[in-house]
């Protein structure tokens, strides 16, 4: 027993070695360690502020979407005319200018139209000349109808002066009854003279009316035929379709030979002057006012930046303009973010706007923030 106390007595004056090595001081970093490790916090706890005093002052202003698109008021290309294609002016992807040629159709057949409108034209104008003439002819003619009635007025009045001084000799016995009759019918027959001439009068003046509505006919038949020319040229001028923008040329359909239908599309011409669509959501839109600059980045063209600014903004949301509008005042109702179309115009110089194509995938980020511009 005094053996095992002892053996006790040893282990506690005398631990193990572990037990030794567990009771050693820890190892501290260095002070390079310690630096570091203080500079590296130092700068998180800056980046922290940093960003908190940006989103402050700038970031919270900031609204983005990806849901935008590039966009062109592009022209659809269709005659006026019917007809056989006979040249093509254009080809895929060109450039063209406001009134160039496209394509130009048959024009034999307005050409006659228009060479027969203008007969008609010739026709009625020598048919007014026609009427004119026989309009002075009727006149003159006229003219002598007066003479002759103011000559027959006259021999009535003789005819009847002497009928009224031969009475009174013929009853006192001075002349003769026979004379007297001579007299009486010689009087009746100047009456009846003068009737005619008056009546040959009455019909040469309503003779002159029919002339003058005859010239008055001709005179709509021109018009009619004028109308029917200026008709016609227009056509033959629509033969040649021109380009109404300038723009580039894209979906071309058109081929020579092609006989085409009015109203037929034969290409589209994309004007340079691009627009884009952001549709935000309607928490973003509640700070947005025309004129604030906008970033848009185009997914085509990473790293690439390009300014506008807010052009306008749509007077209803997207879904208030589908073919079929909801109703949320029927059955159950799940409350779904809208989204609400935005115009932003593009502020690039020309040769910037040589990279955009309608129908490309845009991000817009709108500075609400910044006080409104005047563009």
């Amino acid at each position: 027993m005094t053996d095992a106390v002892d053996n006790r007595s040893d282990a506690k004056q005398n631990p193990p070695e572990a037990e030794l090595k567990d009771d050693k001081p820890k190892k501290r970093l260095n002070p390079r360690a310690r630096f570091v490790l203080r500079a590296l916090l130092t700068a998180a706890l800056l980046l922290v502020a940093a960003w908190f005093v940006y989103y402050q002052l700038r970031g919270k202003y900031l609204e983005s979407t990806n849901d935008a698109f590039v966009y062109a008021d592009s022209v659809t290309v269709a005659p006026k005319v019917s007809g056989y294609v006979e040249h093509v002016y254009v080809a895929d992807n060109q450039d063209v200018k406001a009134g160039q040629p496209l394509v130009r159709i048959d024009p034999r057949d307005y050409a006659a139209q228009s060479s027969q409108s203008k007969a008609q034209i010739d026709a009625a104008a020598a048919s007014e000349d026609a009427s004119k003439a026989q309009l002075q002819e009727q006149k003159a003619a006229i003219a002598q109808a007066q003479a002759q009635l103011a000559s027959a007025e006259e021999d009535a009045r003789y005819a009847a002066s002497e009928v009224e001084r031969y009475t009174p000799l013929a009853a006192s016995g001075a002349e003769t009854r026979e004379r007297l009759t001579t007299l009486r019918n010689q009087a009746a027959q100047a009456k009846s003279t003068v009737a005619s001439r008056r009546a040959a009068l009455e019909a040469s003046q309503l003779r002159m009316h029919s002339i003058e509505a005859q010239i008055r006919q001709a005179q709509a038949q021109g018009e009619t035929a004028r109308a029917q020319y200026d008709a016609a040229n227009v056509n033959l001028g629509a033969t040649e379709v021109r380009a109404s923008v300038a723009g580039k040329v894209g979906d071309k359909q058109v081929r020579v030979g092609q006989f085409v239908s009015a109203g037929t599309r034969m290409m589209t011409v994309v004007p340079t002057d691009f627009y884009v669509i952001a549709n935000f959501k309607e928490t973003q839109i509640g700070m947005m006012r025309t004129g604030q600059p906008v970033t848009i980045r185009i997914d085509a063209l990473p790293g690439a930046r390009f300014q506008g600014h807010l052009d306008s903004i749509s007077p209803g949301t997207g879904a208030q303009f589908s073919l079929l509008p909801p109703q949320n005042a029927t059955g159950n109702f799940t409350k779904i973010v809208q989204r609400v179309p935005v115009r932003i115009a593009v502020d690039a110089s020309a040769e910037d706007r040589k990279v955009f194509v309608a129908g490309l995938s845009v991000t817009a980020e709108v500075d609400t923030g910044a006080k409104e511009q005047v563009h």
